[in-house]
């Protein structure tokens, strides 16, 4: 074999030697480069199993805040007054208040909500002095616990029936302009809620899973078609009412609003 020939194969067989090395060499970074990926992963992992730790410890601690959280009266009670008893019709601006439904198709409102509401009623009503706001019942059930209501805090209330234009007409001798009106049912106080919208009057209104929430700017969700849960809420509200303007009343026992004795 010529001289020249043995050089150029001594040649190729250098560069296949050299790509060889520098092909093992790229594998071996990939292998270390692997290596380093995996346990940067591994160590993602363990602070990503840290961090859902750390989560489940806030939201154990959120849970039991959410238990010592204070309501008005013990949860218990709104189930045991029926005050959580809707009805079979949801309307849509009840729905979200709403927890389930009962096996005979009964709306079951979510007694977290009851009690987060009024709260939410019983600091609006208290912006409002007893001569600037009315109470309507014309449903008989809530009679007596209104009468009590107003006795309480001095706010005028109308049973039985609301007096035709008492807020509209002012030619009217016994013409009273609230600047509120609180009503205990928007379908058997139709009259008063349309009264209070047209004078454009602020509303306050205990509202079953069946009634419209139209033209109302504060409710209170809840059973508003039995004695025991349209007394326990006018109850706590005329309760709250005192606190808040410091008005020092005794309060009659619950079982005077609710006209009878619950176990």
């Amino acid at each position: 074999m010529p001289r020249k020939k043995k050089v150029e194969t001594k040649k190729t067989n250098k560069k296949v030697v050299e790509t060889k090395t520098e092909e093992k060499k790229v594998e071996e970074k990939k292998v270390e480069t692997k290596k380093i990926s995996r346990e940067e992963l591994i160590e993602r992992a363990k602070k990503l199993a840290e961090g859902v730790e750390e989560k489940k410890i806030d939201l154990k601690e959120k849970l039991l805040e959410g238990r010592k959280k204070v309501t008005l009266v013990p949860i218990e009670d709104y189930v045991k007054y029926s005050a959580c008893m809707g009805t079979k019709i949801i309307m849509p601006g009840m729905r979200q208040y709403v927890y389930k439904r009962r096996a005979d198709g009964i709306a079951v409102i979510n007694t977290n909500l009851i009690d987060a509401k009024l709260k939410e009623a019983a600091e609006f009503l208290s912006k409002y002095n007893p001569d600037q706001f009315i109470v309507v019942c014309k449903r008989d059930v809530g009679w007596k616990a209104a009468e009590l209501f107003g006795n309480l805090t001095g706010a005028r209330v109308f049973i039985k029936k609301y007096p035709a234009g008492i807020i509209t007409n002012i030619s009217l001798p016994n013409f009273f302009e609230p600047d509120m009106v609180f009503i205990c049912d928007p379908w058997m106080d139709k009259n008063a809620l349309n009264d209070a919208v047209t004078m454009k009057k602020k509303v306050l209104a205990l509202v079953d899973t069946n009634n419209y929430v139209f033209g109302i700017d504060k409710l209170v969700p809840c059973n508003n078609k039995n004695n025991k849960s349209v007394g326990l809420m006018l109850y706590i509200l005329a309760r709250e009412y005192l606190k808040a303007k410091g008005i020092q009343k005794e309060l009659p026992p619950l079982e005077e609003w609710t006209g009878e004795k619950v176990q």
